[in-house]
């Protein structure tokens, strides 16, 4: 029997409240097919930083190579923490473990409404492959009398061929398995330095993929086409930044950011990769049990199928997919409904259970 070893970072906010149904549909599946999934939870974040002042402990990165993947529920608590610290566990996992590609469908599910109009769930159907291991979010800078009038910051972008030229060859492949459609996001009109770079690697790499059609577009205009005509566009490769951008956007033409999944891909499986639902950790509602699960729930479908067992990410997907679109299942405030987090589980666990495939 394979066993699947997950480590379990609840983390902050809400958070807290879709992982534990995340554990739920993870040990339902776990009860109906030949794997073991394994999830060790640990209570690190702002409940953690109160008893040791960290938010997590010094050797945390030592502590998670033991694992097959990491579920990641939400980091942030901001009245008791500064963001900053709280995301920094987030970062170092990142960039330590290599997981250079962050993937994030932004996908209309059926039932759900999108802020756009008249677009139907075939029009909204794109994959944001954000490069997760540099650019704009390397700690490279520094500041001199900040508290002064006079004070100034200096925050520096760092993008290498290498970084760029895998990411690019990632978002490829993936274009490949999909609608064979690329488009870079750039901006080097005005960033001359970085975004040239990624300019001149795009031109190299595109020529090892004649089949897949690639296009590059300025990051405001890419923004501004993703309101305009999200159907124009199937898989958009971004740094660091943009890629963080351009994903909550998606998440937010996409009905809602509560449905939008992500994985933190380390391709070679040198190191655990991680999952985690784009939302953040929502303080304002965090503990009223209104959250809604779905986006961490499609995560760890991620999860599943990274980790081989494809016939489970695609039960859990479609039983997502069947508790949206039927208009007597509960649905969570942010998708026009009144249900709780944990109805919302039970919603999708009980279509899990009734599927004929598990029976």
């Amino acid at each position: 029997m394979k066993e699947y070893k997950i480590a379990i970072y609840p983390g902050d906010g809400i958070g807290i409240d879709v992982t534990a149904e995340v554990c739920r549909t993870l040990e339902t599946l776990n009860e109906r097919f030949g794997y073991s999934i394994k999830l060790t939870e640990f209570d690190w974040g702002h409940k953690y930083w109160k008893k040791h002042g960290s938010v997590v402990p010094d050797d945390f990165l030592s502590e998670l190579t033991a694992f097959d993947a990491i579920f990641l529920g939400a980091i942030g608590d901001p009245e008791n923490v500064p963001d900053h610290i709280s995301l920094k566990p987030l970062i170092q996992m990142r960039q330590q473990f290599d997981q250079y590609a962050c993937v994030r469908p932004a996908k209309l599910l059926p039932g759900i409404s999108t802020p756009l109009n008249n677009r139907s769930c075939s029009e909204i159907d794109i994959v944001i492959v954000r490069e997760n291991s540099e650019g704009e979010y390397v700690d490279a800078g520094g500041g001199f009398s900040t508290w002064s009038e006079r004070g100034c910051a200096i925050q520096t972008a760092i993008h290498t061929r290498h970084g760029i030229e895998r990411i690019l060859r990632y978002g490829f492949e993936l274009a490949g398995e999909r609608k064979k459609h690329l488009t870079m996001a750039t901006k080097s009109n005005a960033l001359k330095y970085g975004m040239l770079l990624w300019d001149e690697v795009f031109e190299i790499v595109r020529r090892d993929y004649p089949a897949i059609e690639s296009d590059k577009c300025h990051v405001d205009a890419l923004a501004m086409n993703f309101v305009r005509k999200p159907d124009i566009y199937d898989v958009v490769v971004a740094s660091n930044l943009f890629g963080d951008i351009l994903s909550d956007l998606g998440g937010a033409i996409s009905g809602s950011l509560g449905l939008a999944p992500s994985a933190n891909i380390n391709p070679e499986r040198k190191f655990p990769s991680l999952f985690e639902p784009v939302h953040g950790s929502a303080p304002d509602i965090a503990g009223k049990g209104i959250a809604n699960p779905v986006a961490a729930i499609r995560s760890a479908a991620m999860m599943l199928d990274f980790l081989g067992e494809k016939c489970s990410a695609q039960i859990l997907d479609e039983a997502v997919n069947q508790v949206l679109s039927s208009p007597d299942a509960p649905k969570t405030p942010d998708i026009g409904g009144n249900a709780t987090t944990s109805e919302m589980g039970d919603a999708i666990i009980a279509n899990i259970l009734s599927n004929s495939e598990l029976q």
